[in-house]
C-alpha cells in the first residue's frame, strides 16, 4: 500500500473560492494541496459578475490580472414592460475608494487567473480526484481521494459546492427551502438589435427575462447571458413514451430539460417578452436550476472546514454568491495560516464562522427577497413589482443604496469577536470613525524610505501598521516585532507611513480589515499577542 501524501491544508474543490484559499494560504507560506473530481477546469461561464470587494479581494491575492481590460462595463439595468421602459438603474463606483471596478466577466475567466497565481506560488490544482471520505485525529485529518490515492493533512478545507461531499462527511447539515421553479440559463450568440452598454430586462405575465451582455474571447460582439423564469417548461417532463410526470429527485428537481429544449425554449421565449425580433446564431452554454436556499449550520467540525457554496446556497440575482466565497476565503487565509504555523491558538478559527456566517444569513435574505419578487405571480404580488418596486428603484438615492449594497463594500466584522464592543460601536458611529472590524480602502501611503504605495499592494499575505508620518526610516526601536513573544517569521506587519491626514496607527489584517487602532504603534503589540494566545479578542 502505498504511504499517505502529505500537505499542511488540503483544499477540495478548485472553483472561484478554494483557489482563492489555496492562493492566500500559499501567500503565508502554508502548503497546500488543491483537488477536484472534475477531469479539467470548466470552461463554462457560470457566475458572471464580479462586484467591487471581489475585485479587491482578487487584487490582494495577486489574481487580477487583465480581467478589466476583458470585462464588459455593463453597469446599468433597464427594465422593460413590452417595449416600454419602466426603470433605469446605473450601479458604479459607490464612493469608496476600490482597487478595481466592478465586472461583467466570465467565472471560468476568474477560475483561469487564480489558477496563473496559485502556479506563480507553486501550486497546480489536481483534476480528476475527487473526495470520498476523511477521518479525522487529535494531529489532523487523512482524506481518500476517488484514484485510490490518500492524502494526510493537518487541515481540510471543503470549497466543493452546494453538493459539498466534505460537508456531508463529517455531519455538518444545510437546511433549507426552494424559492423557485425553474430557470433556464444560457450564453447565446445572437441577431438583434439591443444596446450592449447595459443589462435589460422584461417583465411578463408568463416570467421575468433578463439579458446581460458577455465579453467574448473570440472577437465577436454578440454573446449574451440570458436568464428566464420558466414555470411552464415543467410540462416538457412529461414523459413521451408513457404520458407519466417523471421522478422529482432529493431536491423536488423532474428531470432536466435537454440542450435542444431549452434551446427551443429561448426561441419562444425571447420574441414572446421582449418584442424583438431575435435570432439565435448559435449557443456556448445551456443549463437550468432552480433556486435553493441553504446556510450550514456551523463552518467548523474539528479540523474540517467549509467555505463557499459549501457552506451558503444563493440565488444568483445581484451576483452575490462567488463574491461571498471569494470574502470566505479570504477571511478563513490569514486565520488558517496563522493556526498551521502554530502561531495562534486554533480558537482563532472559530471567528471564522462568526464573522463570515451572519454575513451569509444578510445576503441569503436579500438574495432571497430579490427572488421572490422576480418570481412573483400573485395579481398582488405582480402590482407591488410593476407598480410600486420599480417606481421606487429609478430614485437616485435608491439606485445609490442598491450599488453600496450588492457591492459588499459594506462588510464589517465589527460586531464580531474581533471587533469592539457597544459602547465602542456607537461612539465610533456617533464619531464618523471606522472601528475594529469595519473594511479599510485603498490607501494612498508609503514605506518609511519614502517609497509611494498603496495600502491593498502591501496586504495579501501581510500585516499592515499604518502610523502618521515622522520622519524615520525604520519603525521605532524595539518595536520591529508587534510582541516580544512572536518569533521572527511570526506576525511583522510591514510598517507604512500614512499619507490621509490621520494621526494615528492603523493596524490592517491581511484582509484589508481594521484589526486596531491607537496613539502608539507599540501599543499593537500586546493586542496581537493577545490573538495569538487566545484566538479572540472579546
Amino acid at each position: 500500500m502505498a504511504a499517505d501524501e502529505v500537505t499542511d491544508v488540503l483544499v477540495v474543490g478548485a472553483g472561484p473560492t478554494g483557489l482563492a484559499l489555496a492562493c492566500g494560504l500559499r501567500l503565508h507560506g502554508i502548503g497546500v494541496r488543491v483537488v477536484d473530481r472534475a477531469p479539467a477546469p470548466a470552461t463554462t461561464s457560470r457566475a458572471n459578475f464580479v462586484h467591487a470587494r471581489g475585485s479587491e479581494v482578487l487584487d490582494r491575492l495577486g489574481a487580477l490580472g487583465d480581467l478589466p481590460r476583458r470585462s464588459v462595463r455593463a453597469m446599468r439595468i433597464t427594465t422593460y414592460l413590452g417595449d416600454r421602459p419602466m426603470m433605469r438603474i446605473r450601479f458604479g463606483d459607490p464612493g469608496l475608494r476600490t482597487a478595481a471596478p466592478p465586472m461583467v466577466v466570465s467565472q471560468a475567466l476568474v477560475e483561469r487567473e487564480l489558477r496563473r497565481r496559485l502556479a506563480e506560488l507553486g501550486v497546480t490544482p489536481e483534476w480528476g480526484a475527487p473526495f470520498e471520505g476523511l477521518v479525522q485525529d487529535g494531529d489532523g485529518v487523512r482524506a481518500e481521494l476517488g484514484d485510490g490515492r490518500a492524502v494526510r493533512a493537518r487541515w481540510v478545507v471543503g470549497c466543493d459546492g452546494t453538493g459539498s461531499a466534505v460537508r456531508g462527511a463529517v455531519g455538518i447539515d444545510a437546511p433549507g427551502v426552494r424559492l423557485s421553479e425553474r430557470f433556464l440559463l444560457a450564453d447565446l450568440h445572437l441577431d438583434w438589435d439591443l444596446d450592449r452598454t447595459g443589462t435589460s430586462g422584461w417583465v411578463h405575465p408568463t416570467g421575468m427575462l433578463g439579458a446581460m451582455p458577455m465579453p467574448d474571447d473570440g472577437g465577436r460582439a454578440d454573446l449574451w447571458r440570458l436568464i428566464a423564469y420558466d414555470p411552464r417548461s415543467a410540462a416538457l417532463e412529461t414523459s413521451p413514451d408513457t404520458g407519466e410526470r417523471r421522478a422529482a429527485d432529493a431536491y423536488g428537481r423532474r428531470s432536466r430539460l435537454t440542450e435542444e429544449q431549452i434551446l427551443d425554449r429561448f426561441r419562444t421565449i425571447l420574441p414572446e417578452r421582449t418584442g424583438h425580433d431575435t435570432r439565435i446564431l448559435d449557443a456556448e452554454w445551456l443549463s437550468e436550476f432552480t433556486i435553493h436556499r441553504r446556510l450550514a449550520d456551523r463552518y467548523r467540525h474539528g479540523r474540517v472546514l467549509i467555505a463557499g457554496d459549501a457552506a451558503h446556497a444563493h440565488a444568483p440575482f445581484g451576483g452575490q454568491g462567488m463574491l461571498t466565497g471569494l470574502g470566505d476565503a479570504e477571511n478563513l487565509a490569514w486565520k488558517l495560516a496563522l493556526v498551521a504555523r502554530d502561531r495562534a491558538s486554533d480558537a482563532l478559527l472559530d471567528t471564522y464562522a462568526d464573522e463570515r456566517r451572519p454575513l451569509a444569513t444578510e445576503v441569503l435574505r436579500g438574495t432571497a427577497n430579490v427572488t421572490r419578487v422576480n418570481v412573483a405571480r400573485s395579481p398582488v404580488g405582480r402590482f407591488l413589482r410593476d407598480q410600486v418596486l420599480i417606481r421606487l428603484f429609478n430614485l437616485r438615492w435608491v439606485q445609490r443604496w442598491a450599488t453600496f449594497t450588492t457591492s459588499q463594500l459594506w462588510v464589517s466584522y465589527r460586531s464580531g469577536p474581533l471587533g469592539v464592543g457597544p459602547a465602542e460601536r456607537v461612539a465610533a458611529r456617533l464619531g464618523r470613525r471606522p472601528c475594529a472590524g469595519d473594511r479599510v480602502p485603498n490607501l494612498d501611503c508609503a514605506h518609511l524610505d519614502g517609497r509611494p504605495t498603496r495600502l491593498y499592494a502591501e496586504l495579501g499575505g501581510r500585516w499592515a501598521l499604518l502610523v502618521p508620518p515622522s520622519g524615520t526610516a525604520s519603525p521605532p526601536s524595539g518595536t520591529a516585532s508587534p510582541a516580544d513573544d512572536v518569533a521572527a517569521d511570526g506576525v511583522e506587519p510591514t510598517w507604512l507611513a500614512r499619507s490621509d491626514g490621520v494621526a494615528e496607527a492603523w493596524l490592517v489584517r491581511p484582509d484589508g480589515h481594521l484589526a486596531w487602532r491607537g496613539a502608539d504603534p507599540a501599543a499593537s503589540a500586546p493586542w496581537l499577542a493577545g490573538l495569538l494566545r487566545t484566538g479572540r479578542i472579546r
